[in-house]
């Protein structure tokens, strides 16, 4: 059985039903969030320049939200990130997420290209495997999917 493990820790988690979420940053005081979140060893300051609030809380972000733009990535990434081989080409959405408001770009599932996105459709958060690393762990990755 394949061992796997976030591509990138802290961006998102599953519950105990397996269902993704997003980890995102919200400032208490004026309620700004920030997807990826911030890490806690890092600045915390909020980034909305009318709030002087140095304080940045985790939150789960909303699993759904609408198409805000789209692309097709149609040539393999260059040496060091993984590429699959042979290459496959593949959607990227950036979806505004329901409650927030923020845009959250991410790979949409295989299967799905440009063709078949169109701005304003709803999406939900999954997770699918991005590549399988030199120990033989599958490195998995938030997504996006068309709402059916």
């Amino acid at each position: 059985m394949t061992s796997t493990q976030a591509a990138i820790d802290g961006w998102f988690a599953t519950d105990d039903a397996g269902n993704p979420h997003l980890i995102g940053s919200k400032c208490p005081e004026c309620g700004t969030y920030v997807f990826p979140p911030v890490d806690s060893g890092g600045q915390n300051n909020c980034p909305n320049p009318a709030c002087a609030s140095d304080t940045l809380k985790s939150v789960a972000l909303s699993t759904r939200g609408k198409l805000w733009s789209y692309t097709e990535n149609r040539y393999p990434p260059p040496a060091p990130y993984p590429a699959a081989d042979p290459f496959e080409p593949f959607a990227i959405a950036a979806v505004e997420l329901a409650d927030e408001g923020i845009i959250v770009l991410g790979k949409v599932v295989e299967g799905t290209l440009a063709a078949d996105l169109k701005v304003g459709m709803e999406m939900e958060l999954t997770t699918m495997p991005l590549f399988t690393d030199d120990d033989g762990i599958e490195r998995i990755v938030h997504a996006w999917r068309i709402v059916k």
